[in-house]
């Protein structure tokens, strides 16, 4: 294959994350977004060492394992990738793609592989979003939602996302529809002009509690180049007016827990807080699991699928087993808000969460004096840095670390702890895979895994592995 060229293919199945594999005479080709059995037109753009990467140009033929779609977003939003799937048809693909990569590391039938674990809910599942605001082309007209596929600067509006339930939309559409009105400027990534920025929306799944921040610039609402505040101020004031008349007039399931004003002057096209305003109860809300409330703040991380949480959190703590008495302790590494802790807490006689980021640690403290649970401690810091001042010895490991895996540094430091049994929760498998190997290497086995789907329609999963020392 060379680069620039133009073939096709029918794609033989799709590699973790969201790789089509093309064979067009003997040679392999990697085309994302595409689905196994579709007929495709892709242009290569780079050829390394024998591996060729591609762009979809075209789906020529769908695949006949596709039964339509129920939005008219999908192949233009960015966001599912599996949607025109039946969704058992989707979690053996997920299943094969993990199960492929774990058993490159680990010989088929030493450990026990249990399959995966679909989310109880298909549909309007989610409990956060980041909706962007830009424009859906070039110099066109205010948009909010999600960036198009394949792009970082368009953006679609989801009018109809259908992995959020009606409340979103609801806000989505009618914040639209305000900042269209008021001709308000959003903010370019490459001028570095403009106020919009990121629409944050929260709603817990069991509480029904909505947590909403507009994310903007510093800047004038109009797009000038100097700051007015008063004018921000009315404008803003204006946005929170509309957002609870929703509620009041009875549009909403949910109810307002709080909504925040976000001042962000970054030029990282992220979410995050240069100062924050509460203009409307508090900045946070809670979230119930498996019997425990949760208080989960505006940037605290929570799983973003309550129902399958319940899930997935009972499969670890099965994968825990029984600690051999309640004078044990256990180490709850990249504890987030001390969902798992918590969990745990019953069982062990301490349980020490780790986490990074101070605003969840503060949370976890609170939600476990909440639960009535006084045998829980929260660390906030880097779990690479915290280990070597903790002087608590742990008889059991939980790993839960974000999605690029344990810092190579801070897994010589796990390891020689030297405990029994680790749990470790990957929510990006490749990550995974590559800690597997240094566990193997110092001792450990893998006894058995299993795969949870937090993100139903995306190419994103969950997976529990139980290492035992050998």
């Amino acid at each position: 294959m060379k680069k620039g060229q133009v073939y096709e293919g029918v794609v033989e199945r799709v590699d973790f994350p969201n790789k089509g594999i093309v064979k067009v005479e003997d040679e392999t080709c990697v085309v994302k977004n595409s689905l196994p059995g579709q007929k495709i037109r892709f242009c290569v753009n780079k050829v390394r060492k024998g591996k060729a990467e591609a762009r979809l140009l075209e789906v020529m033929e769908k695949s006949p394992l596709e039964t339509g779609t129920p939005c008219s977003h999908f192949g233009v939003c960015g966001g599912c990738t599996y949607l025109s799937l039946p969704y058992d048809t989707q979690l053996e693909i997920k299943e094969k793609q993990v199960k492929k990569l774990l058993d490159s590391v680990l010989k088929d039938g030493t450990y026990v592989w249990e399959g995966i674990k679909g989310s109880p809910k298909e549909y309007e599942y989610r409990n956060k979003m980041e909706f962007s605001f830009g424009d859906e082309v070039k110099d066109g007209p205010l948009s909010l939602g999600m960036h198009k596929r394949g792009s970082f600067y368009d953006v679609v509006h989801v009018s109809e996302c259908k992995i959020v339930d009606a409340d979103y939309r609801i806000i989505l559409n009618s914040t639209l529809e305000y900042f269209k009105e008021h001709e308000t400027s959003f903010y370019h990534r490459l001028r570095h002009t403009g106020f919009l920025r990121h629409l944050l929306v929260r709603k817990a799944s069991k509480t029904g509690e909505i947590l909403v921040a507009l994310v903007t610039t510093s800047q004038h609402p109009d797009g000038a180049s100097a700051a007015d505040e008063l004018a921000s101020k009315k404008l803003v004031q204006g946005y929170l007016d509309m957002l609870l008349s929703l509620e009041k007039e009875g549009k909403l399931n949910g109810k307002f827990a709080g909504v925040l004003h976000i001042l962000n002057d970054s030029l990282a096209d992220v979410v995050k807080s240069d100062s924050t305003e509460v203009l409307y109860g508090h900045d946070y809300f809670y979230e119930e699991l498996l019997g425990l409330t949760f208080k989960v703040s505006t940037f605290s991380f929570f799983q973003t699928n309550s129902y399958s949480a319940e899930v997935l959190y009972e499969t670890a703590r099965e994968y825990v087993g029984d600690l051999g008495g309640s004078d044990k302790t256990v180490f709850d590494l990249y504890s987030g808000t001390g969902t798992i802790a918590q969990l745990m807490a019953p069982v062990a006689g301490k349980v020490i969460g780790v986490e990074i980021v101070e605003e969840a640690v503060e949370a976890a403290k609170k939600n476990a004096a909440q639960n009535g649970l006084t045998n829980c401690e929260f660390i906030a810091g880097d779990v690479l840095k915290v280990l070597d001042e903790v002087e608590d010895k742990p008889d059991m490991i939980i790993l839960d670390p974000p999605r690029d895996g344990i810092h190579p540094k801070a897994l010589p430091k796990i390891i020689s702890y030297g405990v029994e049994r680790i749990v470790y929760i990957s929510c990006k498998p490749t990550s995974l895979v590559r800690d597997l190997e240094v566990f193997l290497g110092s001792g450990y086995k893998v006894e058995k895994a299993v795969c949870v789907d937090q993100f139903p329609w995306t190419a994103n999963v969950e997976t529990v592995c139980l290492l035992s020392k050998v």
